[in-house]
């Protein structure tokens, strides 16, 4: 019953924002995954489609964003032994998407060619933001190297971009797209971490949903040194460092971010560490926490996006 509610408080509180007078805001989640996947993906879609129409956004969803005709080999075990098969790649990865995204025994939907799409300075015309819940670099990406810089050239020109979680884990061979995302992941500690939320930016539309000190769990990112950098990016949401020694990738600084946001150009960019989790996509808290983002970055709302170290001198 508290799950309902709150859902029901979260769309009516953004359903009640000022809206553009043009009709709802076009949003294209892309959820291809050249690398890991996360079995939460298609939980990400359908709660996006739930409550995206409710809040003015029209969400389109490409799962796969690859050469679909493009042959792929892999290997099934028959008789105890390996034999290695061929198929296509949009074939091979709806097989594999459906194997995990599934849920209490039963298979994830398929892939189908309704479901590919591919990102371009043509196609880019058709969205105001694009969302990216995506792994995988080299020939796996969710992206050329020419599709980064039309990316990259849009959300420039005005266009809207934001990531969840392992959106950071994505084209580490594209450093113009690092930079669009704001970090690329490092390491994470094993499994999940139940963290103290530091809320940086409580006036943020993204940082409304959290209280400071408030626990939260999910698997917990830790972000390699460049680019991230709060000479560049305005912190939102941070770990609580006394919450959360990790063996392995600490940083120095001890700065661990989970969310941020950053003007581009005309452009506005945002960004959360957090989504692992299917529980994480269902938690009203997170979808407010997302939405700020998203209307953010669509220029919906306002917020600051002030490079948090230049906030840190003018306090001092």
């Amino acid at each position: 019953m508290l799950r309902i509610v709150g859902l029901g408080l979260v769309l009516a509180c953004f359903a009640s924002g000022g809206l553009a007078a043009e009709g709802p805001k076009r949003v294209l989640l892309v959820t291809h995954s050249g690398g890991f996947m996360h079995d939460s993906i298609l939980v990400a879609e359908q709660v996006l489609k739930e409550i995206g129409p409710k809040n003015g956004l029209e969400v389109t969803a490409w799962r796969f964003t690859g050469d679909p005709e493009r042959k792929v080999k892999y290997k099934v075990k028959v008789d105890g032994k390996d034999e290695e098969r061929e198929t296509t790649a949009l074939a091979r990865y709806s097989q594999q998407f459906r194997e995990r995204t599934g849920e209490r025994g039963k298979p994830g939907e398929e892939v189908t060619a309704a479901h590919c799409g591919r990102i371009n300075k043509e196609t880019l015309k058709n969205f105001d933001l694009v969302l990216f819940f995506t792994t995988g670099s080299g020939q796996e990406a969710p992206l050329t190297r020419e599709e980064v810089k039309d990316l990259v050239d849009w959300v420039k020109q005005g266009g809207a971009v934001a990531a969840t979680h392992c959106g950071a884990d994505t084209l580490y061979d594209a450093p113009a797209y690092g930079d669009l995302i704001g970090a690329y992941f490092q390491t994470h500690p094993p499994g999940f971490q139940k963290i103290k939320v530091r809320v940086e930016d409580p006036r943020h539309p993204a940082g409304k949903s959290f209280e400071d000190g408030q626990m939260y769990e999910d698997e917990m990112y830790i972000f390699r040194k460049e680019p991230y950098s709060r000479d560049r990016l305005h912190i939102i949401l941070s770990i609580d460092p006394s919450s959360f020694e990790p063996k392995n990738g600490q940083r120095a600084d001890r700065d661990y971010a989970i969310s941020w946001c950053q003007e581009v150009g005309k452009g506005k960019s945002f960004y959360t560490s957090f989504g692992h989790r299917r529980e994480v996509w269902r938690d009203p808290r997170f979808q407010e926490h997302l939405l700020g983002g998203l209307k953010w970055a669509l220029g919906q709302v306002p917020g600051d996006a002030t490079p948090s170290s230049k906030l840190k001198t003018a306090s001092n």
